[in-house]
């Protein structure tokens, strides 16, 4: 009788022992973008002034002005080619849009891709 007891004490006490914290790891989170749009500008569309790109560059003016909040159009480039990039942009924004529109450019590294992002003002670092 006392083992029997015994015996149902230790499975009570085993039954209570905390099990083993989850040692596996967490997939991460991507970080959340607030950008309308974001796009990465190829080297050889721009080096060649592709009418594509200028197209799409002209298609994001005119999607940062119909946002209905303050919007922010980011440009990563190379100082030399952000005129060209600005003024491809400013072609696609009709000239009476109700939102704020701020054109803000980034000098590009020697190694970093030219961009573009369209995000809300408030989201833009």
């Amino acid at each position: 009788m006392k083992q029997l007891a015994f015996c149902m004490v230790i499975a009570a006490l085993a039954g209570c022992a905390q099990l083993p914290a989850n040692t596996a790891p967490q997939a991460e989170k991507p970080p959340v973008s607030n950008d309308v749009i974001s796009f990465t500008i190829p080297p050889d569309a721009l080096g060649a002034r592709d009418p594509q790109l200028s197209a799409v560059l002209a298609k994001a003016g005119a999607l940062a002005a119909a946002q209905k909040q303050p919007t922010t159009i980011l440009v990563t480039a190379l100082g030399q080619d952000l005129p060209y990039l600005n003024q491809a942009i400013w072609r696609g924004v009709p000239s009476q849009h109700p939102a704020k529109l701020s054109l803000e450019n980034l000098t590009a590294g020697a190694n970093q891709p030219y961009s573009v992002s369209v995000r809300p003002t408030a989201a833009t670092p």
